[in-house]
């Protein structure tokens, strides 16, 4: 089994940062593509930013040059630093990580439990 647990969420005033963790762990392989989405009811489930193993990374245009993602491969941990937050970045943040449990299998999608940000205004 593998678990992905995130930490870091939070309430920050809008124009703040936050900074959000989420470490893989369980039955690991490898891990090929990390990322974050984030869920709202009004927009539903959003994608915010992945990043390859590689470390090539693509965001949403809504938080180009305001988020940036990067992850440790020593410790299968994926970050998200979130900069001059506004409202509209609320929602519950999700990561997600695609994960071989051994050599033969392949990638399976596996998701953290969330992790609430609240930007207020």
């Amino acid at each position: 089994q593998v678990q992905l647990v995130e930490s870091g969420g939070g309430l920050v005033q809008a124009g703040g940062s936050l900074r959000l963790s989420c470490a893989a762990s369980g039955s690991i392989y490898s891990i090929n593509d990390m990322g974050w989405y984030r869920h709202t009811p009004e927009k539903q489930r959003e994608w915010v930013a992945d990043i390859s193993n590689d470390r090539s990374t693509n965001y949403a245009d809504s938080v180009k040059g305001r988020f940036t993602i990067s992850r440790d491969n020593a410790k299968n941990t994926v970050y998200l630093q979130m900069g001059s937050l506004k409202p509209e970045d609320t929602a519950v943040y999700y990561c997600k990580a695609d994960v071989r449990t051994d050599y033969w299998r392949p990638f399976r999608g596996y998701w953290g439990q969330g992790t609430q940000v609240t930007v207020s205004s």
